[in-house]
């Protein structure tokens, strides 16, 4: 049985980037690319324009984050971690383009088509319930890093 697959309406706002494609074998995220030419110096913030626009199934959102090679090879911080596009982003217009906010952390330069964020989505978490307890017994787990290094 083939699995369903889910239609993402896209509009180019670039004749200048490729089109957006898994990386076969590779992850499931896919790669987001700079519409236009960036120069910051250290400490510059900016909105960098990603030249699409999209429209997600209902019931979905996109978590944009950094490439894992976005900091070393342009020296930028993506200013809020991680992007959450919610479906109502893109439904209506193609005039709300994705953007990357970052921050240089010394001069740099991002050129037209430079791979600099990926994205995936996902489905909305359902909804839950907090029940509040006294307590719960068992052994902790440990603080912050406390499964080692390896």
């Amino acid at each position: 049985m083939e699995e369903q697959k889910e239609v993402i309406k896209i509009t180019y706002l670039s004749d200048k980037i490729e089109k957006l494609e898994y990386i076969a074998g590779k992850s499931d995220w896919i790669d987001l690319r700079a519409a236009e030419e960036v120069i910051l110096k250290k400490g510059e913030f900016k909105l960098i324009n990603l030249g699409v626009s999209m429209c997600l199934p209902d019931g979905y959102e996109m978590i944009i984050a950094p490439r894992s090679s976005t900091y070393k090879n342009f020296g930028i911080i993506q200013t809020n971690s991680i992007g959450v596009v919610d479906e109502s982003y893109g439904k209506n217009s193609s005039d709300d383009v994705l953007m990357m906010p970052v921050l240089a952390m010394r001069d740099t330069e991002i050129h037209i088509n430079d791979r600099i964020c990926q994205f995936r989505i996902q489905k909305h978490q359902p909804q839950i319930v907090f029940e509040t307890v006294e307590a719960r017994s068992g052994e902790a787990r440990g603080g912050f890093g406390s499964t080692g290094k390896q």
